[in-house]
């Protein structure tokens, strides 16, 4: 059934008779297990992929190193709630090495964003550091290319 949610994780908009057809599996069988994903919260949300740079949109997306001291008997899970909660938070992330927390901010400039580090997340109590990283180009985004450079389509030539 992982290969059902391969397809889907790959393009949502894969219908049950595509995947159906993919998998060598019924059409009802499909069917049911995408329903069942969705009751058990396997399947979250669907998304779309967006090139934002070709939108007249302004986007700017930073990911931010954040140190915290996790708080006795909750681990890191009630500050890392804090941080999600917060609408400019789009994704955030408990890592190992040398800080604790990636979390990744999307504003409509570097200044809104920073003012977001300075003015919300520095200033919580469980917060030691940060380290902000702003995202100057995307060039791959959950396993889609951005942006494929020229393809030379000649023929090769062997003597």
């Amino acid at each position: 059934m992982e290969e059902i949610l391969e397809i889907l994780e790959n393009n949502s908009k894969a219908t049950p008779e595509e995947i159906a057809a993919m998998t060598g599996k019924n059409l009802e069988e499909v069917k049911d297990a995408i329903k069942k994903f969705e009751k058990d919260n396997v399947i979250l949300k669907y998304n779309t992929l967006i090139n934002w740079e070709k939108t007249s949109k302004e986007v700017v997306t930073a990911l931010i190193e954040v140190k915290v001291t996790p708080q006795m008997g909750e681990g890191f899970d009630k500050i890392a709630e804090r941080i999600y909660k917060y609408p400019e938070v789009k994704d955030c992330y408990l890592m190992s090495g040398g800080f604790d927390l990636t979390v990744i901010v999307e504003g409509k400039s570097m200044k809104e964003v920073a003012l977001f580090v300075a003015e919300k997340l520095a200033p919580l109590d469980s917060v030691l550091s940060t380290s902000t990283h702003f995202v100057l180009k995307k060039y791959k985004d959950k396993g889609t290319i951005f942006e494929k450079g020229p393809q030379d389509d000649r023929e090769a030539i062997v003597l």
